[in-house]
């Protein structure tokens, strides 16, 4: 029979050949197949992999609840009636320590993911949240109010490598995509929820329900398994494993199968020690998908995504735009969430590359007309004259949020769980969401030299240049992930040589004998080869 592999006695005896190949009797011909035996359902409950999901990503809105704190918060605490009155200075460290402790989240969880597990580090991430919120909630200084912001931006850099990771690893080809984007909807949803329910509540009591979700979170993490892939790979614990996926499949679903299949993808490389460890960092199942995330987040950045999240008061005072700069800023949280769910449906159905298209070139476009807008709008000003189509600029606004939710505030962070290699994907999911932590403490530091340099509507032209380029590199580089499993998408980083000549294994099945045959006429003998015939049927390992 024909196989595709190389013809050479390296890359043979260096792989795992499995045929399986069917014993007839004597009256029946060599190539003749038996009926085929039923078989179990491959895929599992959606159902059970969806609530399974939902456990593990509760913890993401708190990252939400930490975005959109200070958004509500901070004018009432600068009030001089405020029970802890700040200034202008101690507003900007209030907003922003919790970016020091989210980096230090990132690293802390690739450790503790690989080391402790998928499931242990989800429930310990969730004490520091529920600390900080509840010191935010009762501080009389406000020194506990940074601390408290510390601990949860700490939490909250944590939550994004696991809760990715844990649900990719839990869920199936065919609805992981729309389950690891999860995270992003709880985010979204975090600052839907800070916005609406800060709208009614003092800061202090906003605190404490802030500090209801991830107390929720916690106790959710009790009821999930630990990740399958994680008990082979570290614990090599088979029974426990075959255990765990039959608590997020069904008992129809051929859960022996999947079980075989991680431990002979976990033995074909195994890797337990911090060498070990270094070593896989070096080969290109690795290396690849980290550049090509970290670039793709340093593209998704710069198209001015966090820009208008961040500064979207003033973006949209400076627009020309008559609307309600507060009104529009809600509208935009709205629209934020509502795309992110469209987004998750859309990764379903059409994959990570058409998403990712859809963000660069929309978002390209919407900002150069946003950008062109403000031009205008500059030159009325000199001249005296009155705006008109004041509703265009934040028309254009509205369009590139939803483009940028579509694509940019998902897909970088689904492929932080499907595209690094197993052994070391806590740790580098952890390093790559830092990555994506910084790639936005970067942009929000550039944004005010940018305006210096180029002016504001010269700074928003860069941004949609820079998304529309982005194309080039989605197309050429990012992977499509949809409906691969993660051993699959693992391997096809590998480098790989194309094949050139066809092999032809030749199995005697009378004494037992393999050879393999190519077509430049040499013949490769196997004498290790076992033979297992039950039933009449014979499994040949190479």
């Amino acid at each position: 029979m024909a196989i595709s592999e190389m013809c050479s006695a390296e890359n043979i005896m260096g792989s795992k050949l499995m045929i399986a190949v069917k014993m007839p009797s004597k009256d029946e011909p060599l190539l003749k197949e038996d009926t085929p035996e039923p078989s179990k359902q491959t895929k599992g409950s959606s159902l059970k992999q969806i609530l399974v999901a939902l456990s593990a990503n509760w913890g993401t809105i708190n990252t939400g609840l930490v975005f959109g704190y200070t958004a509500v918060s901070l004018p009432q605490l600068m009030l001089a009636t405020s029970r802890i009155p700040i200034d202008r200075h101690q507003a900007s460290w209030i907003a922003s320590v919790s970016t020091i402790g989210t980096p230090c989240g990132c690293i802390l969880a690739s450790y503790f993911t690989d080391l402790l597990g998928r499931k242990k580090t989800l429930i310990a991430l969730q004490l520091p949240a529920i600390v900080g919120w509840l010191m935010v909630g009762s501080a009389t200084t406000v020194q506990w109010i940074y601390v408290g912001r510390l601990l949860v931006g700490l939490s909250s850099g944590m939550i994004g490598s696991p809760s990715r990771v844990y649900t990719s690893e839990v869920s199936q080809p065919h609805l992981r995509g729309v389950l690891s984007a999860f995270a992003s909807v709880g985010t979204s949803l975090g600052v839907m929820l800070e916005y609406l329910i800060g709208s009614v509540l003092d800061w202090d009591t906003l605190a404490f329900f802030n500090a209801t979700m991830p107390a929720i979170a916690l106790v959710l993490a009790f009821f999930i398994p630990e990740s399958p892939s994680w008990l082979i790979s570290s614990k090599n614990d088979e029974n426990r494993c075959r255990a765990s996926l039959r608590r997020v499949r069904d008992s129809k679903c051929d859960v022996d199968t999947e079980v075989n299949d991680l431990l002979m993808f976990s033995r074909a490389d195994e890797s337990t020690s911090f060498k070990e460890k270094v070593r896989l960092i070096c080969r290109p199942s690795a290396y690849k998908p980290f550049v090509i995330v970290s670039i793709y987040f340093l593209l998704s950045q710069f198209s001015g995504l966090n820009v208008v999240t961040f500064y979207a008061v003033d973006v949209i005072r400076d627009s020309g735009s008559t609307i309600d700069k507060y009104v529009a800023t809600v509208v935009l949280g709205i629209i934020r969430l509502v795309f992110t769910v469209i987004g998750c449906m859309m990764m379903w159905r059409l994959g990570r590359k058409p998403l990712s298209y859809i963000s660069s070139v929309g978002c390209g476009i919407s900002m150069l007309c946003f950008a062109g807008y403000m031009y205008q709008n500059v030159a009325w000003k000199a001249a005296g004259q009155s705006a008109s189509a004041t509703w265009f600029p934040i028309m254009s606004l509205f369009v590139f949020y939803a483009c940028s939710t579509i694509g940019y505030l998902i897909v970088p962070w689904v492929m932080i769980g499907e595209v690094f290699p197993r052994q070391i994907r806590g740790m580098l999911g952890g390093v790559a969401t830092c990555v994506g932590h910084f790639s936005i403490f970067i942009v929000l530091q550039t944004y005010p030299l940018l305006q210096e340099l180029v002016s504001k509507p010269g700074t928003f032209a860069v941004y949609g240049v820079v998304s529309i380029l982005s194309t080039i590199f989605f197309y050429y580089f990012c992977p499509e992930t949809k409906n691969k499993t993660l051993q699959e998408i693992e391997e096809s980083f590998h480098n790989k040589k194309k094949l050139k000549r066809p092999v032809v294994l030749n199995v005697n099945a009378t004494d037992c004998t393999a050879s393999v045959q190519c077509n430049n006429n040499k013949k490769l003998a196997f004498p290790d080869i076992v033979f297992n015939l039950p039933k009449r049927k014979a499994s040949v390992i190479v």
